[in-house]
């Protein structure tokens, strides 16, 4: 890639970062348009807290099944078409939890959304990062801000039609149709060829530019072949990945509950530490790629991780309204740009199939997203949830200490 391709990208480039983004926020839109229907969907088919429960972990249990066939399907189809098309069934999975008579049909409905969007989600980065190569420079952060701007868009809509008594089948086809027809048309604009066309045309570069052949497609990754190499970097890049999650599902399912429990705070004020939180990353992933690019991934990973340690651990140690939300915020803007340094340097560890790093990456994210509400309820159990919260704080630490696994540079 020629210096100024990453300096001025091509027109072509920009139209498909434009386009990978549209299906970034459409991905996020689609589920979060069905999460304000819930109290309705409870209502309708009369189930009890715990039945509801069981029918939501449909969700992240057809996640995490489906989440490593991601790569295969990448490799068979590309990551344009996963992507596209598979934001188009999930509208579609999506509409049929309207017609769902029983609990068990709107879970295992649930499970094929959780399905759908894993395998989405994987080739959308993965596609993301094709386009990031050509820019020379980071994009992935801004992507990834782009998705939670869809998900306040679509918790939006779905707020908007329960407060309307908009009919279930209604709103999520009117979601359906207009996040299917956005998806259809930023396929053409998307980035033609195999997976492997950027990485090619920089090992054809650089061998030019060292006197080398470059050899046949594909070699350069086959030379640098370091398995035992590359499943340890996929554990640590695993751990820091679900140390995110863990960060996100504190800020997103336990922030309201520690203002409201333990410091009594109104309803209305105990939901700000989800705004806190939300906010403050999404502010952090479309500012991320420009600090990501100036100081290094490691560097912004390693001050993230002392800001939501610090950040936390002086909420936890003062607990007062004002000081839990700026923890959740400094919390949600120290792991702003964590899970997307983690994919983009799984993506490319060398010697590994097209999508493989960042298919178990993304799958070890998704086991987070299980395993830490019950650790976290646990050990609230067990203790109180504001030593529950300290594991925001070890996550931050241990990103501190992992940092350096990741690459430290985009290019």
């Amino acid at each position: 890639m020629s210096a100024a391709t990453a300096a001025v990208p091509a027109r072509r480039v920009r139209l498909a970062r434009v386009a990978v983004a549209a299906l970034f926020l459409c991905n996020g839109a689609v589920f979060f348009n069905v999460v304000p229907r819930y109290p309705q969907i409870k209502a309708d088919l009369g189930l009890s807290n715990a039945v509801l429960g069981v029918a939501l972990a449909g969700y992240p249990v057809g996640a995490l099944l489906a989440g490593l066939f991601a790569g295969a399907a990448i490799r068979r189809f590309r990551s344009a078409r996963v992507a596209v098309f598979g934001v188009v069934a999930t509208t579609a999975a999506a509409l049929a939890i309207s017609v769902a008579p029983t609990w068990i049909v709107f879970g295992a409905v649930l499970f094929v959304v959780g399905a759908l969007d894993a395998v989405v989600d994987v080739a959308q980065n993965a596609h993301g990062l094709r386009v990031q190569r050509r820019y020379g420079r980071s994009i992935l952060n801004s992507l990834h801000g782009v998705w939670s701007i869809g998900a306040v868009i679509g918790a939006l809509m779905g707020s908007a039609a329960a407060g309307l008594r908009l009919a279930l089948a209604v709103h999520l086809g009117i979601s359906a149709a207009l996040f299917s027809i956005v998806a259809l048309v930023a396929y053409r604009f998307l980035l033609p060829g195999p997976e492997d066309t950027e990485r090619e045309t920089e090992a054809r570069t650089s061998a030019a530019a060292e006197g080398h052949p470059a050899g046949p497609p594909g070699e350069r990754r086959a030379r640098r072949f370091l398995p035992g190499a590359a499943a340890r970097a996929l554990a640590v890049l695993g751990v820091l990945a679900a140390c995110g999650s863990l960060v996100e599902d504190a800020g997103t399912s336990w922030g309201a509950i520690f203002l409201r429990d333990d410091l009594h705070s109104g309803a209305a004020t105990a939901g700000m530490a989800v705004v806190a939180f939300q906010s403050a990353m999404t502010i952090g992933r479309l500012a991320g790629d420009r600090v990501v690019d100036r100081l290094g991934q490691r560097t912004v990973a390693r001050a993230g991780g002392v800001l939501a340690a610090v950040g936390m651990g002086a909420a936890l140690a003062v607990p007062t309204v004002g000081t839990a939300l700026a923890g959740f915020g400094l919390a949600g803007l120290g792991f702003a740009t964590l899970v997307p340094a983690a994919m983009h340097t799984a993506d490319e560890l060398p010697g590994l199939p097209a999508g493989t790093g960042l298919t178990v990456v993304s799958w070890l994210l998704r086991v987070g997203f299980l395993v830490s509400p019950p650790l976290v309820g646990f050990v609230a159990d067990l203790t109180s949830l504001r030593v529950g919260l300290l594991t925001v704080v070890a996550a931050g630490v241990t990103a501190v200490g992992l940092a350096g696994v990741l690459l430290d540079r985009t290019r």
